[in-house]
């Protein structure tokens, strides 16, 4: 018996229709429906059920599927402590055509199974990874926020053919085995998502979609910014000192950083832009085994604010002007050392800024402590 269709988008009781919907998921029905990537099944996570789109997808059973969910934080349920470049990510792509892959520790899963229970906690972390997607159209959230319990939604295709991205597309090739099919019309991208796994290692794709992996990979780098006066004492000692711990925390050289998909820079509010390191901040770095030698101040801008995740600033008359130059970074913009200015050591001794040095690494040292990488 075909699929009943139900075309919804705007029109007065679409919500009732889209209730009934999730209704019939809720009960172990299959219901096709519309993303803004392609049609998607929608599956209760439950042996009997998946067993069933299983076999009308003529899919291998020890396949992944991908959690799908109808609100951003939806994920917090399922994973924690990702990890600053996936939050990057989710905050850019999601909703959106991104799925992401997440590896959680054996602690984790089984914190999860006893709150899912066995099969549940089964399907979704499989190899004790799970693959979350926040689809970013109207029907799709919808209907994902209606259903009262975990669902899954492969595409809405057989083995070997092309997932569908229209209603006709899915009766086409399924409509003798799904229960509804919910047609919100064509498909904005027409393509499938991209799959990224994060970790500890950082962003890996694993497939091409909407976004390209150069995208991918620029959406979730990270940027630190420091800022001083005239970015050759303070703010330069604290961009050296920050690449060494940093480096250390992420465990590659601070060459690959840049590789790892995170930035650190400096700047001044002062125009000095092209002026070399002070040559008491290039001794005390050296101290450290930091090399300074090289650097080049450069001028603050509102292009270098905007393009901040973290800055650090090192006073409040530094993070007043960050602000000024885009108000909307405030949330983004800190002291470096919490509720206290580092003083400016010009014209001070090396004594005084080995002490200096001594300050901004102990601050830079807490911070990286507090970044989940």
């Amino acid at each position: 018996m075909a699929a009943q269709v139900i075309t919804v988008g705007g029109r007065q009781g679409d919500l009732d229709r889209i209730k009934e919907a999730a209704r019939i998921v809720e009960g172990g029905g299959l219901v096709g429906f519309p993303t803004e990537t392609v049609y998607g099944i929608a599956c209760r996570v439950e042996q009997g059920t998946i067993a069933r789109l299983d076999r009308i997808k003529g899919r291998d059973a020890n396949k992944h599927y991908t959690l799908h969910i109808g609100q951003i934080d939806e994920y917090r349920k399922y994973v924690r402590g990702i990890g600053i470049r996936a939050e990057k990510l989710i905050r850019l792509a999601w909703p959106g055509p991104l799925t992401l892959v997440f590896t959680l520790d054996p602690g984790q899963v089984a914190e999860h199974r006893s709150r899912l229970g066995d099969d549940a906690a089964q399907i979704l972390y499989k190899d004790s990874s799970i693959g979350i997607r926040c689809p970013d159209h109207p029907v799709a959230s919808l209907l994902l926020r209606l259903v009262g319990v975990p669902v899954i939604a492969p595409s809405a295709n057989g083995a070997g053919g092309a997932p569908a991205t229209d209603a006709a597309g899915v009766m086409a090739q399924l409509g003798n085995d799904l229960d509804l099919v919910l047609d919100g019309g064509a498909c904005k991208h027409g393509k499938s998502s991209s799959v990224a796994a994060v970790g500890q290692d950082g962003i890996q794709v694993l497939r091409e979609g909407v976004y390209s992996a150069s995208e991918l990979r620029r959406m979730s780098e990270i940027t630190f910014l420091f800022v001083c006066t005239g970015n050759t004492c303070r703010s330069a000692m604290a961009e050296g000192l920050f690449r060494k711990y940093l480096a250390e925390k992420v465990g590659c050289s601070v060459d690959e950083l840049g590789e790892r998909g995170y930035k650190v820079l400096s700047a001044g509010t002062m125009n000095t832009a092209g002026a070399r390191a002070g040559a008491e901040a290039v001794v005390a770095c050296a101290m450290k085994g930091v090399d300074i030698g090289s650097h080049v101040s450069r001028f603050l801008t509102r292009s270098l604010v905007s393009a901040g995740d973290y800055i650090y600033c090192m006073t409040r008359a530094h993070r007043d002007q960050v602000i000024g130059l885009s108000a909307d970074m405030e949330h983004n913009c800190q002291l470096l050392v919490p509720g206290s200015d580092v003083p400016d050591p010009i014209g001070q001794s090396q004594e005084y800024f080995n002490r200096c040095a001594d300050h901004i690494e102990a601050a830079v040292k807490t911070r990286i402590s507090e970044l989940a990488l």
